[in-house]
């Protein structure tokens, strides 16, 4: 528990600040949301402040099995309670970090973690008027977001619409019911696909359609719109909002969880490199590992990534798109070239760190790994 007593807890001598990296959290809590999704409260050890921008998210790194498996999660909690952060996570079939986390994560248990990062967040994006969509346990960032609006009494006109299959699925019903009847700036509306067998629902019913978004917020064309949830649910959202001639440079959506695509990339990266390599041989460069002492001959198409598995070495990472800062490295000498999606600040790249998933070699370079 922690060590100092509670008048040092809170004295801002003690108290340190979060800061983007490598951190190890406790668990300090484990509660049932619905029947399959739970959420997760974690701390560290001492006092820490933890800010990050309502909407981002953390990279777990989980050992399982034996194996080193990591994995990004929306931050399900506010910034407004600064000592501390949640995620919420469904169980899904098959699922081998979801499945592990509810079968085993309990209270006082370690675990270390990366971030926050992200750039889905209503920080960077500010408006009067939003429209928070959801669907299943993509509701996670935009009740970041509501709870973050609620707690700091902003004056922001929410709309908040939440689709899940049935009425016992959906999540944080509780709470949301709640902050609906505290403030008259939070309208909620939640849509159930179909309800169960014995089940009373009042509210709307099927899937979200033009015409039921304009009965749930006849201005939503004015709204800034934060969108999350299954990949079928956004897709219908985005052709929802253009067919309506929505602006689309105010719609943002949550879109960090394509890793198996990303795998699917790198080996046709892998691919690409070797056939540009046997045409070309000049069209290649040496890519040294300073810390290892290891070195490939690598083509101008293949990430670091991609450099440091051939060269024997794995390099922790969970998006493969940019964005979670996981890969993070730093280069010591060379030309690169890095196509990132947020995953570092202006900070750190001035001081030299790349992420690896995204960046390729453009000269002979050495990395600190």
């Amino acid at each position: 528990m922690l060590s100092l007593t509670s008048s040092e807890y809170l004295n801002p001598v003690n108290t340190q600040t979060w800061a983007n990296g490598r951190h190890l959290v406790r668990c300090r809590k484990v509660i049932q949301e619905t029947h399959d999704v739970r959420t997760f409260c974690f701390s560290m050890q001492e006092p820490v402040l933890f800010f990050f921008k309502p909407g981002q998210f953390v990279t777990l790194e989980l050992e399982i099995e034996g194996q080193q498996i990591m994995r990004s999660y929306t931050i399900s909690s506010a910034p407004s309670i600064p000592y501390s952060f949640s995620i919420t996570v469904k169980r899904v079939p098959g699922g081998v970090v979801s499945n592990w986390l509810h079968d085993n994560m309990q209270e006082g248990d370690l675990l270390p973690v990366h971030g926050p990062v992200g750039q889905f967040n209503c920080i960077d994006y500010p408006s009067e008027k939003v429209l928070l969509l959801s669907g299943g346990v993509g509701v996670t960032p935009v009740m970041s977001m509501a709870r973050w609006f609620f707690d700091t009494n902003s004056e922001v006109d929410m709309v908040f619409a939440h689709s899940a299959r049935t009425p016992r699925d959906i999540i944080y019903r509780a709470e949301l019911d709640y902050m609906s009847t505290r403030i008259e700036n939070f309208k909620l509306h939640l849509i159930c696909e179909k309800p169960e067998i014995g089940q009373v629902w009042s509210g709307y019913r099927g899937y979200l359609t033009r015409a039921m978004l304009q009965l749930i917020a006849p201005d939503f064309l004015e709204r800034e719109v934060f969108c999350c949830g299954p990949a079928p649910y956004m897709r219908a959202v985005r052709q929802l909002l253009q067919e309506a001639g929505y602006d689309m440079s105010r719609y943002h959506e949550e879109s960090f969880g394509a890793t198996p695509q990303a795998d699917i990339a790198l080996a046709e990266q892998h691919a690409a490199a070797a056939q540009e390599q046997a045409e070309d041989p000049l069209a290649s460069h040496c890519v040294t590992f300073s810390n290892s002492g290891k070195s490939v001959q690598v083509g101008e198409n293949l990430t670091l990534h991609a450099a440091a598995s051939s060269a024997g070495l794995t390099i922790p990472k969970a998006c493969g798109m940019g964005i979670c800062g996981t890969c993070r490295v730093r280069v010591l000498d060379g030309e690169t070239e890095m196509n990132h999606n947020g995953g570092l600040t202006d900070e750190e790249i001035a001081e030299g760190y790349v992420l690896s998933c995204c960046t390729k070699a453009k000269s002979d370079v050495s990395v600190e790994y």
